[in-house]
């Protein structure tokens, strides 16, 4: 599977993702770090730790073997750990065709938005239909400002919005809700998760955007075992698996088994 990172700049060459499939989009910037210990480089790194860090490292990735194709979004400008890295929606829209035209079958959106503008809004919206027409799913953070609504990406009906939860399966006070992302999203564990810094050694983070590449690692492993199956059957039984209602503004626990069963039985 080839998964487009829309993230920081990684570390590629630390300790435990070293000798991964980890690439650059051309035209996309550098996707090495230039500053280890900046924000944006600490975040696109464990972020791409969740989804291929070596398996014997000191935070085993869930899709080891897959290709990550790495295109920065976030300036490496030192900032407080705490504060989610931000893309504008001129800069996500460029890098989701960009991510597209690659061959990226998957995309990890790890981000919150700024700069909210009418041109902005119309680039974004036609690349995430043109995402639906050509079958590239994108699972998205659904944000960390504890709020009840919705954003352009949590409303597209393609997008597989995604909120935490802490290790009882409760959603995490600093998640964003809302009526979209209950209908289409899901959620998955964000408390306190353990992947690797950008000097390779264990980091911790909590957030929406660490709960994220959990859903995508899990819809790449999925996809994998079922090649065949087209990105609505997968996103179909990736919705389905939680056999509930969706009449809540918070999103049903991921089941990748479920969904694992559902691809199962259609393929029979």
């Amino acid at each position: 599977m080839v998964i487009g990172l829309i993230d920081g700049p990684v570390a590629s060459s630390c300790p435990g993702l070293a000798g991964e499939r980890v690439q650059v989009i051309p035209g996309g910037g550098a996707s090495e770090c230039v500053h280890a210990d900046s924000m944006a480089c600490q975040h696109g790194t464990f972020v791409a730790g969740i989804l291929l860090a070596q398996r014997g490292s000191v935070a085993p990735a869930i899709c080891p073997a897959c290709t990550l194709l790495v295109r920065p979004v976030f300036s490496e400008v030192k900032t407080r750990r705490e504060q989610m890295p931000s893309a504008t929606l001129e800069s996500l829209a460029e890098a989701i065709v960009e991510c597209m035209a690659a061959g990226a079958r998957l995309l990890n959106l790890s981000l919150a938005l700024v700069h909210q503008s009418r041109r902005g809004e119309s680039a974004l919206t036609a690349a995430l239909n043109d995402a639906a027409r050509r079958g590239v799913l994108l699972v998205a953070a659904a944000g960390n400002q504890g709020t009840v609504g919705g954003s352009l990406i949590t409303r597209h009906p393609w997008i597989v919005s995604v909120t935490a939860c802490d290790l009882a399966g409760r959603p995490m006070p600093q998640s964003n809700l809302g009526r979209s992302i209950g209908q289409h999203g899901l959620s998955a564990p964000g408390d306190a998760i353990t992947s690797l810094d950008s000097d390779g050694k264990p980091l911790v983070m909590s957030g929406t955007s660490v709960a994220a590449p959990l859903v995508t690692g899990a819809i790449a492993l999925l996809w994998s075992e079922f090649p065949n199956a087209t990105a609505a059957a997968v996103r179909l039984a990736i919705a389905r698996s939680a056999a509930v209602r969706r009449t809540s503004v918070a999103p049903p626990l991921l089941n990748a088994w479920g969904a694992y069963r559902l691809l199962q039985d259609a393929r029979l």
